[in-house]
């Protein structure tokens, strides 16, 4: 479902080394304006998000080893790819890749740039441990995700925390990093400038995990409209008990939800997800 902890770990990545290239060109200036600080920390911000979205897509099937279905094997991959298109067409999109990747725990996730360039991958422990009328809850709570352009927002979203991370970080280490005469040591500023991007990052990312559980909500409600509430309840009561292994960078895009709510919860919890589509 989800693919936060994917997408921040590859921005981060790419955000770090952009700042350090361009500290080391000398590009990161410790003196300059505070609007050209502002535009600098935008363009080096909104890279790192732009990047991470063009390779959520590849990177998500390297992670788990998921492997499109171009040609249905069996029944069930044919119905996979029947149900994925037909909740595709009542949103009125093309039909996401499906894929299906090999664990024992039952989990899911959608990702992609955009709307019509997406995937939707399945575990084998999802179709083993479930019912259809539960898979295809959960297949419709990916397409909610899609149709909701959640990868976009959240594209949009980082890239203005980011700008807003890398901008204080540097005008504050331009203010540290100054002498008694007014000059500036570049490795002090570097150094400080440095730290308070990670540590700003961190604070930055409560209020991205807040939009994950947010989507998460709506991404349910989607799916209850798209195959009723009934359905998806279902499924999310059958992920109670079970754990999930992806590996740690994808955490947040599977399908299963935090114990309880925090700060740093990439889900609600499964009762509260439930207790809200009850309400529907």
């Amino acid at each position: 479902m989800k693919r936060i902890f994917l997408f921040l770990a590859t921005n981060i990545a790419v955000l770090l080394v952009i700042s350090i290239v361009t500290s080391l060109l000398g590009l990161n200036t410790s003196n300059g304006s505070m609007g050209g600080i502002l535009i600098s920390a935008a363009v080096v911000g909104f890279s790192g998000s732009i990047v991470s979205l063009l390779m959520s897509k590849s990177m998500a099937k390297a992670s788990v080893g998921a492997e499109v279905i171009t040609q249905p094997q069996n029944e069930t991959e044919a119905w996979l790819l029947q149900t994925v298109e037909n909740q595709a067409k009542q949103w009125d999109l093309k039909t996401p890749e499906v894929a299906v990747y090999h664990s024992p725990e039952p989990n899911a996730f959608a990702t992609g740039a955009t709307k019509n360039s997406s995937l939707i991958a399945v575990s084998t422990g999802l179709m083993n441990s479930m019912t259809r009328d539960e898979v295809e809850a959960v297949l419709a709570h990916e397409m909610a995700h899609i149709g909701n352009g959640d990868m976009v927002t959240l594209t949009l979203i980082q890239g203005v925390v980011n700008t807003f991370v890398i901008f204080l970080a540097r005008v504050i280490a331009g203010l540290v990093s100054q002498n008694r005469n007014g000059e500036n040591s570049q490795g002090t500023y570097f150094l400080v400038s440095m730290v308070l991007q990670v540590v700003f990052g961190f604070l930055a990312s409560i209020i991205v995990m807040w939009f994950s559980r947010q989507r998460e909500y709506r991404a349910d409600a989607g799916a209850a409209r798209l195959v009723g509430a009934p359905k998806m309840i279902a499924a999310l009561q059958r992920l109670k008990g079970e754990s999930s292994h992806l590996p740690q960078n994808m955490t947040a895009m599977g399908i299963a939800s935090e114990n309880k709510d925090s700060l740093l919860s990439t889900h609600p919890s499964l009762d509260n997800r439930i207790a809200r589509l009850q309400m529907m």
